[in-house]
């Protein structure tokens, strides 16, 4: 698979949002950029540690320096900035105790969901679902992440649904920002990516065939086998991060 940069460039995550017009209210304005450097930073077209530059933002983004700001602000407070003591804002990074703590928690509520959707599934809702599935594989094959990852958010945003269950869905929607992170960032390895296809393939037979256990534990595995991947890489970088360390001098 081609570099990230290159394979989720900037001009096409953002053709994906409407830019904003001058004859919009404030509000939506805001709305709209914060909806943008988030995207940017979900899908590490600003990676973790980079430095925000205003002035490039503005230019890329097409508005003023004042919504740029406010959305910033936005960023931090939803734990995808973080604010430097010069004022400006890097992109943080990714945590490894939460990521590990993801994966406890959104295994068994996907779990959950392919369960209780199982058994409500209906002969057009998986129609829809394997709709979805049909679309990962075809970004998958033209290497195409961004389109990818749309797909797949769709794919498991419609198991949520499928479920019945508001709470569920209520517990979900809070944790998607992180989630959608993680998983954007799990499948930039391409063996990854391509064990993350057939993981589809068997939740979609699952709710094919209506069988709520079968659709609970490959969900959860999914989401265990996708996520495990980006705690051992979080891991390694923290080890060799240590030992680059210089030497402590003992005494003095």
């Amino acid at each position: 698979m081609s570099d990230q940069l290159d394979t989720t460039p900037l001009a096409a995550l953002l053709a994906k949002l409407p830019l904003p017009d001058k004859g919009r209210r404030k509000g939506s304005l805001h709305a709209n950029t914060v909806a943008q450097l988030r995207n940017m930073i979900v899908t590490s077209v600003l990676a973790p540690g980079a430095r925000l530059n205003e002035r490039e933002l503005c230019e890329q983004l097409s508005v003023s320096r004042t919504p740029v700001r406010e959305a910033i602000k936005t960023l931090i407070q939803d734990g995808l900035l973080r604010s430097l003591p010069n004022h400006s804002a890097v992109v943080t990074e990714l945590d490894l105790d939460e990521i590990t703590a993801l994966i406890d928690v959104v295994s068994v509520i996907e779990g959950l969901a392919g369960e209780l959707a199982a058994a409500r599934a209906t002969d057009e809702a998986v129609a829809e679902i394997g709709l979805l599935h049909y679309k990962m594989m075809l970004h998958h094959t033209r290497d195409e992440l961004a389109g990818y990852f749309e797909a797949n958010k769709a794919f498991h945003k419609a198991i949520i649904e499928l479920s019945g269950n508001s709470v569920l869905a209520w517990v979900w929607d809070l944790l998607a920002l992180r989630v959608d992170r993680a998983r954007f960032s799990s499948n930039l390895w391409p063996t990854r990516w391509r064990a993350a296809i057939d993981e589809h393939r068997q939740i979609l037979d699952a709710l094919s065939a209506r069988d709520s256990a079968r659709a609970s534990i490959a969900l959860r595995e999914h989401v265990r086998n996708g996520l495990s991947g980006l705690v051992a890489s979080l891991k390694t970088r923290s080890g060799a991060a240590v030992s680059d360390e210089p030497p402590r001098v003992k005494g003095g």
